[in-house]
C-alpha cells in the first residue's frame, strides 16, 4: 500500500507462509489482529511479531472451519484495530488425493477447508471493508486450480473454485477501494509438505511471502509465486487433452 501502522488481519495466522507475510509487515510498523485454532502456536507467533516492532498484535483462537463465527471474527478485527487495510486469508489444508478417492468425506472436508471456508471468510471481510477506504484482501490459493490433474484434483477443485470466487468478489468490489488479490504460490517448502522430495521448483515461505507483499503494494490481481509458475501453469493448460490425458501429472 504502504499505510502508516498499517491494520492487518491474519486468518491462519500460524501458517509458514503467514506468519513470514507478518514479520515483513512488522517491519512497516503494523498493527495486527491475527486468528488461529492453536492457541500455544498463536501466542508465539504473537510474541515474536512483538519482538519484530509490531504495534499491536490482538489473537483470537478459533477453527476457521466454523463458517458461523466469521464474521464475528472479523467484528472483532475491527473493534480491536479500528479498521482492517490488509486481510490474509492463509487458511487450508494439503489433503491426501488418494484418501479423498477412497472416502468422499475425506473430500468434503478438505472442499470445505480450502474454498468454502476461505470464500466465506472472504465475503465477511468484503462486508466490512467495502467503502472504508483503499485496502486489500489477499487470499492464498494455488496453482493446483488452474487444471484439473489426477495428482491433486480435489484440492485442485477447492482452490479453481476459490479463484473464480475471487475474481468474481474483486469484480463486485472493484471502484469500492478494496483490491481482491488472489495468491497461487507453487510448491512450497513448509511443515505441510515435509514429506514430499523438494526440487528446484520449490520456494521457500520467505520467498512467496516477499511476493505476496509486492503484489499488495502493487495492487495485483493475480500472482504467481514465484513468477516462473504463470509460464508453467499456462504451458500445462494450453495442453490438448489427447496429450494431456497421457501424462501423469
Amino acid at each position: 500500500m504502504p499505510v502508516a501502522e498499517a491494520r492487518v488481519f491474519v486468518a491462519g495466522a500460524t501458517s509458514a507462509i503467514a506468519q513470514a507475510v507478518a514479520r515483513r509487515l512488522a517491519q512497516r510498523p503494523a498493527r495486527f489482529f491475527l486468528v488461529a485454532r492453536d492457541a500455544a502456536k498463536l501466542a508465539a507467533v504473537q510474541a515474536d511479531l512483538r519482538a519484530r516492532g509490531a504495534v499491536q498484535v490482538e489473537a483470537a483462537v478459533a477453527d476457521l472451519d466454523d463458517l458461523a463465527r466469521h464474521s464475528a471474527l472479523v467484528d472483532q478485527a475491527c473493534a480491536a484495530l479500528g479498521d482492517i487495510d490488509i486481510a490474509l486469508v492463509a487458511h487450508g489444508t494439503l489433503p491426501q488425493q488418494a484418501e479423498c478417492e477412497a472416502d468422499f468425506e475425506a473430500a468434503r472436508a478438505a472442499l470445505h477447508a480450502n474454498f468454502v471456508g476461505p470464500a466465506s471468510l472472504a465475503s465477511a471481510l468484503a462486508r466490512r471493508m467495502e467503502g472504508r477506504g483503499r485496502s486489500t484482501i489477499a487470499v492464498i490459493g494455488s496453482v493446483a486450480g488452474d487444471r484439473g490433474r489426477r495428482s491433486n484434483y480435489v484440492y485442485g477443485a477447492a482452490k479453481g473454485g476459490l479463484a473464480i470466487f475471487l475474481e468474481g468478489l474483486r469484480h463486485r468490489l472493484y471502484g469500492s477501494g478494496v483490491n481482491v488479490l488472489t495468491v497461487k504460490p507453487g510448491f512450497v517448502d513448509t511443515p505441510m509438505t515435509r514429506g514430499f522430495a523438494k526440487g528446484p521448483l520449490w520456494a521457500s515461505p520467505e520467498r512467496v511471502a516477499a511476493g505476496i507483499v509486492r503484489a499488495i503494494d502493487r495492487r495485483a490481481h493475480v500472482a504467481y509465486i514465484p513468477w516462473f509458475w504463470r509460464l508453467v501453469m499456462a504451458a500445462i493448460r494450453a495442453l490438448p487433452d489427447r496429450v494431456f490425458l497421457r501424462t501423469r501429472l
